[in-house]
Formats: structure tokens, C-alpha cells, sequence
């Protein structure tokens, strides 16, 4: 069941560092650099993202007989990578960046690259697929006619997420889904030589507009648009209305890589039978998530890259994925044989019966994520004058204790959403619902959870702590 992934690949180089002063020469921001981060980009991304999840992964693309080449391949180790010869400088780009926001980017061998020639090995590799990402990135091997004419072929067989570019050729016919931005869809919606089309007055309803119009010119099974922060709006061919797909809220400077985040969380869902507006959702949630636990700026460097998915299992105490990346970290653990363990609140004034309750519920496990009620939930549940502490500063002491490895923040009243994305193995509760069954029972037994309590500590509790310094105050 392998996933492949085709497109171009370049290298990203960031530095990274802090802006404290201006130069003397010129009204411009001095950065310090502190570090430099290079990683492969672009569909070699994508690849890797998977390939970091445990998922059997093959790159075909072409690289180019330089440094910036050799970078590349080391870059991709543990990548299955079927690559021929590109005929053009490997593309780099250069960000810098002042703590998480950048601040300019430079290109080197960026300029129109002539269509690559593809070797029969790709070929095979790409004919092997269970289910193919498309990630083309303008440097000409998705136009590539042999290519084009194999995906063609395979579409109406096998899944083709296309993520396609400005300067890329439009997707082959009868893919299952393309997803460009916003950005992307006005421009390729846009008659040659003439305006973008005109804004309807609800930008959601503009990118249904668009997505419709895109589906119908590609032919492509779907279109799903993506709207930055304010989620995505899907159109298939069913004939049924633009569906909007909400994010979640993110406070992030840099959204880098989000895009790729999506296709990849798209294959993974479609390869595991997921309907594709089911698929959407998720993997829109997961894009979110990345970004929240730190973009690309958080992906592993090479060496971490390789022992994670070096076979064989791991003793238990060694699973150790990226802390604050909830799906993520859900899903290194259950690809080594661990339990996912979840449990949720307000965790308004953190206290010792938190803890004890948490460190117990963390020894049930070999992950404990928790699921955080945003202060949006809190003051519908618990009324105006709460919380006491916003939900960053709660995730931050959350995620302060040894035995909370992720947060994830949610905004209903109630769990079942965001349990729903994560399905946990066991969701544990405090024993105040001893004797009962837990609301979200038949939810987490859907797919083979249970639901456990751990042992309650009337004596100590938020409301207790809040009554008490109010007198004190």
C-alpha cells in the first residue's frame, strides 16, 4: 500500500536568528543569525512528512548534478527516492527569519527550468502507487507528457491528489481531488489575458464559485480551495452544494508547508478508505496542528529522521515523538505497537489533583494528550468570570508536567469533536464519574477505545482555589 509522491523538489535553507536594531546603512532590520536549518522542500517535503509518520513512501522526481542536488538526496534520507536527471540548477530558497516571522527570502536557480525527461524506473514507481500525490511545484515534470499520460491512466483506478502551481500545467483529467489556495484558484480561474473574477461579497461563497468553475475546466473528481486560517470549501462532482470546512484557530508567523501538510494528511485518509469530504476535514485539522506545533521549523533533521523509522520496535520507553503535535505524536505511537491515551478539561488553576490524575493516567500509556477546553468553551460552561488563565498559558503548564506529551485545544462545549480526530485507545476521566458511564462512552468504544476513571481528590478542586483567593484578595 504505497503512497508516491511526484513533483519537484528544491532545497529551503533557513536561517534563523533575532532582529534587535537597525542597520546604520539603510532602515532595514539587523538579524542575528543563530541557526541554520536545511531541509528538502517542496514534494520532498511531503515525502518526508510521511515518511517521519512510518508511511511506505516513494519519491519520484529529478534532481540536478550540483551541490545543491547531493544536499537534496542526503536531505531525503529515508525516503524511497527514484529520481532521474532534471537538466537545470537544483532550485534553493533562502528564508530568514526573525524568531517565527520572516523576513525575506532569496532564490538561486529558481528561473523556468525545460521540461524533464523521465526514466522507466519512475515510470514503474509511479505505476506501483496505492495512491499518488502530485506535487508540482513549476520546475516542468508535471508536464512532462509520458507522466501525464501514466497519471491519466491511473486515475480512474487509483486516488491523485494534485497540488498544482502558477507556473504548472493543469491537472490531468479525472484526478480525485486538486486543492490550490485561494490565491491559486483566482489566478487559474482567470480568463487568459483578462482580470481575476470578481469577489462575491462572502469570501467562502467566492471560493465555492470557484472551486465549481475549477472542477468543471479541470475535470477533476474535486476541488478543494484552502483559505489559510479560515479553513477550506470542497466541491465534488456529486452535484451537492460547496461544503466549508472550518480550521481550527492558530497563532502561527509562518505558514510554510501547511499546503503540503494537507496533501499529505489527504493521502493518508483516502489510502485508508476515508470518504474524500471526511478526508478533507482531517486532514484540514492536521494542517492546522502542524502549523500550532511549529511548521516546518519543527519537522526533525535527518539524523533524528532516520532512527525514528529505522524497523523494528522500539522498547516502550523509547517512543519519544515531537512534543505539542497531538495527531502526530498519536500516530508515531500506535505505528510502534503504543497506546494512545487522552483525557480532558478546563484545567483552570492547575492543582495536585490534576496532576495525580494526569500522572496516572500517563502510566496507563505511552502518550497522554489532553484534550483542553478553549476559554471561548470555558465561559459557556463555567460563566463569565472564568477562566481564571487564558488557554495558552494552560496549555504551557500543561505541557510543563512529565506526563502531558500534547495539547489539543478545542472550542465546543463538549470532547467528542476533537476525540473524533484523535481516537485515542483509552480515554480516562476522573473518578467523580465513578459508578456511571462517561458521556463519550459509545463515541470511543465506535472504534474500539475504552474508557477508564482514575482515582478523584474531592478535597482539591479549581472552584475551592478561586473561592479561596477571592477572600483573600
Amino acid at each position: 500500500m504505497r503512497i508516491v509522491v511526484v513533483g519537484d523538489v528544491m532545497l529551503d535553507v533557513d536561517l534563523t536568528g533575532e532582529a534587535t536594531r537597525l542597520s546604520p546603512d539603510a532602515p532595514v532590520p539587523v538579524v542575528d543569525i543563530v541557526a541554520e536549518n536545511r531541509r528538502a522542500g517542496g514534494a520532498g517535503l511531503v515525502a518526508l512528512m510521511l515518511a517521519e509518520e512510518g508511511w511506505p513512501v516513494t519519491l519520484v522526481t529529478v534532481l540536478g548534478d550540483d551541490d545543491a542536488g547531493r544536499q537534496l538526496a542526503d536531505q531525503l534520507a529515508g525516503v524511497r527516492l527514484v529520481s532521474g536527471p532534471s537538466g537545470a540548477p537544483s532550485p534553493v530558497k533562502t528564508r530568514v527569519r526573525a524568531g517565527s516571522h520572516p523576513v525575506v527570502r532569496f532564490d538561486q536557480g529558481c528561473a523556468r527550468a525545460p521540461v524533464p525527461d523521465v526514466t522507466p524506473a519512475m515510470l514503474s514507481a509511479v505505476e506501483d502507487a496505492a495512491v499518488v500525490v502530485v506535487a508540482d511545484y513549476g520546475r516542468g515534470l508535471a508536464a512532462n507528457p509520458q507522466l501525464r499520460a501514466l497519471l491519466a491512466r491511473l486515475a480512474t483506478d487509483v486516488p491523485i491528489i494534485w497540488d498544482p502551481h502558477p507556473a504548472g500545467p493543469d491537472p490531468v483529467q479525472g484526478v480525485a481531488v486538486v486543492t490550490p489556495n485561494l490565491a491559486e484558484a483566482t489566478r487559474a480561474a482567470a480568463a487568459p489575458g483578462a482580470a481575476a473574477d470578481v469577489q462575491e461579497p462572502d469570501a467562502g461563497t467566492h471560493a465555492g464559485h470557484l472551486a465549481g468553475l475549477l472542477r468543471e475546466r479541470w475535470g477533476s473528481q474535486a476541488v478543494l480551495v484552502t483559505r489559510g486560517g479560515d479553513g477550506a470549501v470542497l466541491v465534488s462532482d456529486d452535484g451537492q452544494a460547496p461544503t466549508h470546512i472550518p480550521a481550527p484557530r492558530v497563532e502561527t508567523g509562518d505558514p510554510c508547508g501547511a499546503g503540503d501538510r494537507l496533501a499529505a494528511g489527504l493521502a493518508v485518509h483516502l489510502l485508508a478508505g476515508c470518504g474524500l469530504l471526511e478526508a478533507a476535514r482531517l486532514a484540514v485539522h492536521e494542517a492546522a496542528d502542524f502549523l500550532a506545533a511549529g511548521g516546518v521549523s519543527s519537522l526533525p533533521k535527518p539524523a533524528a529522521r532516520i532512527a525514528a523509522i529505522t524497523p523494528g520496535r522500539p522498547e516502550r520507553h523509547h517512543v519519544e515523538p515531537s512534543r505539542g503535535d497531538a495527531l502526530l505524536l498519536a500516530r508515531a505511537v500506535r505505528n510502534r505497537g503504543g497506546t494512545v491515551v487522552a483525557t480532558g478539561g478546563c484545567f483552570d488553576l492547575l492543582h495536585a489533583g490534576h496532576v495525580r490524575a494526569l500522572a496516572a493516567a500517563r502510566a496507563m500509556g505511552d502518550c497522554l494528550v489532553v484534550c483542553l477546553n478553549s476559554d471561548a468553551s470555558v465561559r459557556r460552561i463555567k460563566g463569565p468570570d472564568r477562566p481564571i488563565i487564558g488557554e495558552h498559558d494552560r496549555a504551557e503548564l500543561l505541557l510543563a508536567l512529565a506526563c502531558v506529551d500534547a495539547v489539543m485545544v478545542f472550542d465546543e462545549d463538549t470532547p467528542e469533536a476533537v476525540l473524533g480526530r484523535l481516537r485515542p485507545d483509552l480515554w480516562v476521566k476522573g473518578g467523580d464519574y465513578q459508578g456511571t458511564r462517561l458521556p463519550e462512552a459509545d463515541l470511543v468504544e465506535s472504534w474500539g477505545g475504552r474508557c477508564l476513571t482514575v482515582p478523584y481528590h474531592p478535597a482539591r478542586s479549581t472552584t475551592g482555589l478561586a473561592t479561596a483567593l477571592a477572600k483573600v484578595g
